[in-house]
């Protein structure tokens, strides 16, 4: 009589898991609220360190951006189809302040961004500390964050990717009767001034800011949609070639496709793949 085989069950892979929390910033004088996607070796490896990539999200989201959207799907089938290393993904709170310090001085995000919020990650999660192994990325008015706080302080970021980065050459104008435009005036008079103030706008647009930075060894990556509802696109255009006849190393794609989810969750997965290049091709030690 056959012995009876027993069948071992398979073993699960190790999943991701997202941490949600709260920092209290003394630069802003409130709590900020964060995520951090963790990849499925990190309760694994606990002596291990991770690359950080910092995702911003774009107007009228928060921190909860990959959670509420399927992201959070789309970069673990990155790891689980061995197209990306592993890295943490942390995305902060941004609110409407286009992750810049306000021109009123009222709300100090970038002060808060860089001095509290970074330090911050990397000593309560296994950050891999050092610019090789710190990234930035961002959507809309994320993407707009993300280049600023590149192009202004290259020498703590490795590498830089945006989509349909809210980019706009010169200050928006509102057109009597338009109740639209007001909306949008009012959002950037809150960081802008009021009425906006253009020497505080072209100091902190990504487009003038690829024109003077020295951005030596950044890695830079941006698309947007060629229908952009909000004429990105034409912001997008304007800094591939300000790059471009500084002959400074960017990639850049104009996609069909328009300022929505749909867009962004095609494209996601290309600058995720840029950024985990990026960190695999650092040195072993910081």
């Amino acid at each position: 009589m056959p012995v009876p085989r027993v069948m071992a069950r398979p073993r699960l892979a190790p999943a991701a898991r997202t941490e949600c929390s709260a920092l209290r910033s003394e630069t802003l004088g409130r709590s900020v609220a964060y995520c951090v996607l963790l990849p499925p070796s990190y309760d694994l490896e606990k002596a291990r360190r991770y690359p950080t990539l910092y995702l911003l999200h774009g107007l009228g989201d928060n921190e909860q951006m990959l959670l509420r959207s399927g992201g959070m799907s789309l970069v673990e089938d990155l790891w689980q189809q061995h197209r990306a290393g592993e890295f943490l993904v942390v995305t902060p709170a941004g609110g409407v302040t286009f992750y810049i310090n306000s021109q009123d001085g009222r709300t100090r995000y970038e002060d808060f961004f860089i001095h509290e919020f970074i330090p911050f990650i990397e000593r309560r999660y296994r950050s891999q500390p050092g610019r090789a192994f710190r990234g930035i990325a961002g959507i809309s008015m994320g993407g707009y964050g993300a280049l600023h706080m590149a192009f202004r302080h290259p020498d703590l970021f490795a590498s830089v990717s945006a989509h349909s980065a809210a980019i706009i050459e010169r200050p928006p104008v509102m057109q009597s009767g338009a109740s639209r435009s007001l909306g949008r005036l009012q959002l950037f008079g809150d960081v802008f001034g009021s009425p906006i103030n253009r020497a505080f706008w072209d100091r902190n647009s990504p487009l003038v800011l690829a024109r003077t930075a020295d951005l030596t060894g950044l890695k830079i990556y941006f698309d947007c949609g060629s229908e952009d509802g909000y004429g990105f696109n034409v912001g997008a255009q304007a800094l591939h070639e300000a790059l471009a006849a500084r002959h400074i190393p960017h990639e850049f794609h104009l996609y069909p496709g328009g300022h929505t989810w749909d867009y962004f969750a095609e494209h996601l997965p290309a600058s995720l793949e840029f950024h985990s290049r990026v960190f695999a091709a650092a040195p072993a030690s910081k």
